[in-house]
C-alpha cells in the first residue's frame, strides 16, 4: 500500500538528513568502498580527467576511488557532518548542498549519485533530475541508484525514499529532460538497514544541447 505519510515537499526531508548527521561516524564506515561495477561502468564512460560531480559522497570512498582513477571530482554532501568525514579522507573540501541548490549550467562531464537521490520527495524529482541535466555538458553522463517499492514512505530507521516503480522512476525522468540515452537496470540488494529490496540503476546520457 501506498504511504500517505506527509512530508516535506522540497528536495529534501529534514529527518533524513538529521539521520545521516547523527550517524555520520557509523555509516561512513560502514558504506562500501567505491569499486563497485556500477562505478567502473561510469567511469569507463567518460574520457580521462573528466569532470565529476558527486552528490550524496558520504564518508568520501567514491569520491577517493574516482580521484586516485585521473578523475577531476567535486564531491558534495547535504549532511554537514558526513561532508566534515569525507573532507578528512579526501584531504580537500567537501560542499555541503541540498539537491535542489545545484544551479551549475553545462559545467560537469559526468553526474555520480549513488543511493542519495532515493531521498528525493517524490513530488520534487522531476526538478531535481533537470537540475542534474542542466548541470551536464552535452553527452554528459549521470548514474543514479533508487530502491524500487509502491510508494513514498519511510524504513524502520526513520529515513524517508521515494521508493518508486520503475515506470514511476522513468517517468520522472522523462519529465525532466530529453535524455540522448535513459536505461533503467534492476537487482536485488541490501541497505545499510540490513533490508533486501528491489534496487533500480539508471544510466542515463545528456544529448547535444
Amino acid at each position: 500500500m501506498r504511504s500517505t505519510e506527509p512530508h516535506d515537499r522540497t528536495a529534501s526531508d529534514e529527518a533524513t538528513l538529521a539521520f545521516y548527521d547523527r550517524e555520520a561516524e557509523t555509516y561512513a564506515a560502514r558504506r562500501e568502498a567505491g569499486s563497485s561495477r556500477a562505478l567502473a561502468a561510469f567511469l569507463s564512460r567518460l574520457a580521462p580527467c573528466a569532470r565529476i560531480l558527486e552528490l550524496g559522497c558520504g564518508g568520501g570512498q567514491e569520491a577517493e576511488a574516482m580521484i586516485a582513477a585521473g578523475f577531476e571530482v567535486t564531491p558534495t554532501d547535504g549532511s554537514p557532518a558526513l561532508a566534515r568525514i569525507a573532507e578528512a579522507r579526501l584531504g580537500r573540501p567537501v560542499q555541503v548542498m541540498r539537491f535542489n541548490e545545484l544551479d551549475a549550467q553545462a559545467e560537469y562531464d559526468g553526474v555520480w549519485a549513488s543511493a542519495c537521490l532515493l531521498h528525493v520527495p517524490a513530488a520534487g524529482l522531476p526538478d531535481v533530475l533537470g537540475r542534474i541535466h542542466r548541470a551536464l555538458r552535452p553527452g554528459g553522463v549521470f548514474h543514479a541508484s533508487f530502491k524500487g517499492g509502491e510508494g513514498e514512505g519511510r524504513d524502520d530507521l526513520g529515513r524517508y525514499y521515494n521508493f518508486p516503480r520503475r515506470d514511476e522512476l522513468e517517468a520522472a525522468y522523462r519529465a525532466a529532460a530529453a535524455w540522448r540515452e535513459l536505461k533503467i537496470s534492476e537487482g536485488a540488494g541490501g541497505g545499510y538497514d540490513g533490508v533486501e529490496r528491489t534496487w533500480f540503476l539508471v544510466a542515463a546520457v545528456k544529448g547535444d544541447r
